[in-house]
């Protein structure tokens, strides 16, 4: 990863002349990124040079979208109030906004109604938030009352009009439901975060930090190096890449021209961590793994958009020991397994498509396609050979549904071939922080998602989400396919896998949640989730009912769907 930071510094010291205006990203934020996503779906049309299979998105390229949306009428009061707030969380760029707050605190901070404090000149933009979290609630499954409570401070801004950059430090103690705990001590994880130590006597301590700068090296060229996380698709899930694992170490590359849009990210993650029950250990330095991928994305007139992806895992550290990058996947526009035929090496490549059509205007369908390995005269034959792995997403959005204003259906299925990211190496897995970078279930499972969103009012959101998922577990000592962390050379049998193989387990997830936002980014959230896990083991059996209430502040809902 050094060799990229390198190539990352030499772009910065050959381009500064030409540099251009260039903007932070926002946070990834799955009802963030909905409110801007229906408005495209809504008009029926894709917007020119805007790209909804990469999140996130640049605050300089939302502002532009809100803005182009402003010259249309009959919006609804509630669409009104949803292109105000977006206008005004990018108000830097946008020409719209009515940011500035009428009765500023002390003078000098809130003088817009997004940032406790700003500095806007002509040399140096500055943007500084509180970040809160705040939560609290009960569960029949356990005794024990689950809370959260994070305290951090997110920054933003822009240098001499060209250079862009984001921070945000989080400090974090929380004491999640049960079956997210009971997955904390079984698997050395805290879903969503790296590092971790045990905080009272059912609880987790982490910090959160992630970061970046950004700049264009041309009109067309974006470079970007830090420590954050992507998404890849349109869907509520994604089976290419998700923002379910941590953050991790990158330099992406992104181009922009006429209607395409390639994007080229090289990575450092991280392959094992070592740990008890009571939290992670810092005795030595954990091994390193690399992603290299690439996605072009290509809209096709005003209504398709396509997308193809090619991804490697690798990682010599079972081998050789010299646990460094390849230099030939920094390649950005070369296909990935002709390197790692080329190299005599087996690691492990996946490539795939998506697609995003907008048929009518209110509608949108999408979907994805991941092809970890594949031989087509085995998938005629029927013979369940354990290699042909991939795994399919279909889905559709219907916004303003029935003809009700900001009433919002999307219905979504997944499905995960057993043994898909798997890999035969130690460290080849399609993981990071021992978390899929893809499904949280990681594979051999098929998924249905149904998400109702109604805006009643502008400042309150309502979502019910309805979650059934059907996947097979492992025994003892076993391995069928859903566990991508395992070497998929201790699987069970080579022919007759089917997806839910093993210990059948059946998951019914399904919440209710009321969200206010009182002022800019301040909400108040009361959520109810129920879930039910069946199995085909007796006493893998779960049952809860768990109902919270939260105060958040400049930061997204935290959801632990699986």
């Amino acid at each position: 990863m050094k060799k990229c930071i390198g190539v990352f510094l030499l772009l910065a010291v050959l381009y500064p002349a030409g540099l251009l205006a260039q903007s932070a990203i926002a946070p990834l934020n799955s009802d963030y990124y909905h409110n801007i996503d229906r408005y495209e779906i809504q008009g029926g049309k894709i917007y020119p040079g805007f790209f909804t299979s990469w999140k996130g998105y640049q605050r300089e390229q939302i502002a532009d979208f809100v803005d182009s949306l402003r010259g249309e009428s009959g919006w609804s009061r509630v669409d009104e109030f949803n292109l105000n707030y977006l206008s005004n969380d990018n108000w830097e760029y946008a020409d719209s906004a009515n940011y500035q707050s009428r009765k500023p605190f002390l003078k000098h901070f809130y003088r817009s109604k997004s940032d406790l404090y700003h500095v806007n000149t002509k040399d140096f933009d500055l943007h500084i938030n509180p970040v809160l979290y705040l939560s609290g609630g009960t569960e029949s499954a356990s005794d024990q009352r689950t809370y959260i409570n994070t305290r951090g401070v997110q920054v933003r801004g822009m240098i001499d009009g060209k250079v862009g950059f984001y921070s945000f430090l989080g400090e974090n103690q929380a004491i999640f439901p049960e079956y997210v705990m009971s997955d904390v001590r079984q698997g050395l994880v805290v879903p969503h975060e790296g590092f971790w130590k045990g905080y009272k006597e059912n609880g987790v301590d982490y910090f959160t930090a992630r970061g970046y700068i950004t700049f264009n090296a041309t009109k067309h060229i974006n470079l970007q190096f830090g420590h954050d996380r992507f998404k890849i698709g349109n869907g509520y899930r994604s089976l290419i890449l998700s923002d379910y694992a941590p953050a991790y170490l990158f330099l992406k590359m992104q181009t922009k021209v006429w209607k395409l849009n390639y994007t080229n990210l090289f990575t450092q993650m991280t392959a094992n961590v070592l740990g008890n029950s009571s939290g992670l250990t810092g005795s030595r330095s954990y091994d390193n793994k690399y992603m290299s991928l690439h996605h072009l994305s290509l809209n096709i007139g005003k209504k398709l958009n396509v997308g193809v992806f090619e991804a490697v895992v690798f990682s010599n550290t079972d081998s050789t020991s010299n646990n460094g990058y390849e230099l030939k996947y920094l390649n950005p526009i070369i296909f990935y397994r002709a390197i790692e035929q080329q190299n005599g090496s087996s690691d492990n490549v996946l490539l795939g498509a998506d697609f995003k059509w907008l048929p009518i205007k209110k509608v949108s369908v999408y979907g994805q396609l991941v092809l970890d390995e594949f031989v087509l005269d085995n998938i005629k034959e029927g013979s369940g050979w354990w290699a042909n792995k991939y795994a399919v997403q279909l889905g559709a959005e219907y916004v303003n549904a029935l003809g009700i204003n900001n009433l919002d259906v999307q219905v979504e299925t997944n499905i995960s071939r057993p043994y898909t990211y798997s890999h035969d190496t130690d460290y080849g897995s399609y993981s990071h922080y021992l978390q899929p970078l893809a499904h949280p279930l990681g594979a051999n499972f098929n998924e249905v998602v149904g998400i109702l969103r109604y805006q009643p009012l502008g400042r309150l959101q309502v979502t019910a989400k309805l979650i059934r998922a059907k996947y097979g577990t492992d025994g003892t000592d076993e391995n069928w396919g859903g566990n991508i962390l395992l070497r998929n050379t201790t699987r069970e049998k080579d022919f007759n896998n089917e997806i839910g193989q093993g210990i059948g387990s059946t998951l019914t997830y399904g919440s209710l949640n009321l969200s206010y936002q009182f002022k800019h980014n301040l909400f108040i959230d009361l959520t109810h989730i129920y879930r039910k896990l069946d199995s085909d083991q007796a006493s893998l059996n779960e049952s809860t009912n768990y109902t919270s209430m939260a105060l958040r502040w400049n930061i997204p809902h935290r959801y632990n769907e699986f």
